[in-house]
């Protein structure tokens, strides 16, 4: 099967429209929050989510050779429609029992649910099926690309909804989002996998790989300044900048760091990462800061991603690519929870002094520690 195959399409885009519809939330959300007089537990809301993302992990090996694997990743692509459909029902005023925001904080412990579960079926094991064992790590790659374009495109068309519809159409294209992703998945066709025998029940096999501990660390200090980042105020501008980013990093991978040494990227990214946020701190100037520093940051964190993705494959055994996968994806995503809680809280007034202090940490701890560490380590 060609790696491009309409059926990689099909979950690659499933990949975007799933990261799309929980990260439309996180500019809005907090907003909403405010204007229901519920601003004290926005820091809890935004940061349960990473909670829940680790909750249906250590059962995901169990479901996905218990069941067919695409019907466990729909159920909880499913819950995830639920989810957003509650919420879209409390704030239309369907469900006027909605007074504070605990409720907001249960359903978005629930998003975090169903979607770590759905994300790890999808990239560690639906992605991978459907693949060659040769084009595995190319299609890993790519389909990562995929959501990250996500991250910076579901915020954006949320402000730009919410801004000229309001908060009721905002969450039910969160939902519309979520039935596309469900539909692109139905329609894949994916090969049967005969189940393993004695399979446990509790298991960290497609969950977490423990010896990619240091890059879980390293990547988890450079999402959380991006999730540090998304509570300030921020236009549909800056997220438009920031995938602008991103495309450069994709494109500097293929061009400018091909033969390169293997530091350049990660050092790279995060030098960029850091005069991004000294610009921010130091203008005050809403047109500068929309353009210059959310292409910094894109390029940043994309390259940064795209290069730790591939650190974590190589640093898996046989078998464990899926694992790593989920790692990469768990790293990533508690990281951004972890900034949303932070800068919610006691963090609020120091966003850019704590980023940059995180960048310079996650620079010497990859520089002097993670990257000798992953040369000795890596397995491929």
């Amino acid at each position: 099967m060609k790696l491009w195959h309409h059926d990689f399409w099909r979950l690659a885009i499933a990949n975007m429209l799933l990261t799309m519809s929980v990260y439309m939330l996180i500019p809005v959300l907090p907003l909403w929050l405010h204007q229901q007089e519920d601003a004290e537990l926005t820091a809890w809301v935004m940061g349960v989510y990473g909670i829940g993302l680790f909750v249906m992990g250590p059962i995901c090996n169990y479901l996905v050779q218990r069941y067919r694997r695409n019907h466990v990743c729909l159920f909880a692509v499913f819950l995830m429609l639920l989810c957003l459909s509650v919420f879209y029902l409390f704030v239309s005023g369907k469900l006027p029992h909605f007074r504070s925001g605990m409720e907001a904080m249960v359903l978005r412990f629930g998003l975090g649910l169903s979607f770590g579960l759905a994300q790890m079926i999808l990239m560690s094991t639906l992605i991978i099926d459907i693949c060659e064992s040769f084009q595995r790590t190319e299609a890993n790659h790519s389909a990562s690309w995929f959501g990250r374009f996500g991250v910076s495109l579901g915020p954006a068309a949320a402000l730009i909804i919410n801004h000229y519809f309001g908060m009721e159409v905002m969450v039910l294209s969160c939902c519309v989002t979520c039935l596309l992703a469900m539909l692109l998945i139905q329609l894949a066709d994916f090969p049967f996998k005969a189940p393993e025998e004695n399979v446990k029940i509790f298991s960290l096999d497609r969950f977490f790989l423990p010896d990619g501990w240091l890059l879980f660390i390293n990547l988890l200090l450079v999402t959380t300044i991006a999730g540090l980042l998304f509570t300030t105020p921020l236009s549909y501008m800056f997220y438009s900048m920031m995938m602008g980013g991103f495309l450069l990093a994709l494109l500097s991978e293929k061009f400018v760091f091909v033969n390169a040494d293997l530091k350049s990227e990660t050092v790279s990214g995060l030098v960029l990462m850091i005069a991004a946020l000294l610009m921010m701190n130091r203008s005050q100037t809403m047109m500068v800061n929309q353009f210059i520093p959310p292409v910094f940051i894109g390029f940043g964190i994309g390259i940064i991603g795209s290069r730790f993705l591939l650190f974590f494959i190589k640093l898996s055994r046989h078998c464990q690519r899926g694992t790593s996968q989920s790692t990469f994806f768990l790293a990533w995503e508690l990281g951004i929870s972890m900034g949303l809680f932070l800068g919610y809280s006691c963090l609020s007034s120091r966003i850019y002094y704590t980023g940059i202090v995180l960048a310079f940490v996650a620079l010497l701890m990859y520089v002097f520690v993670t990257h000798p560490w992953y040369m000795r380590n890596k397995n491929r």
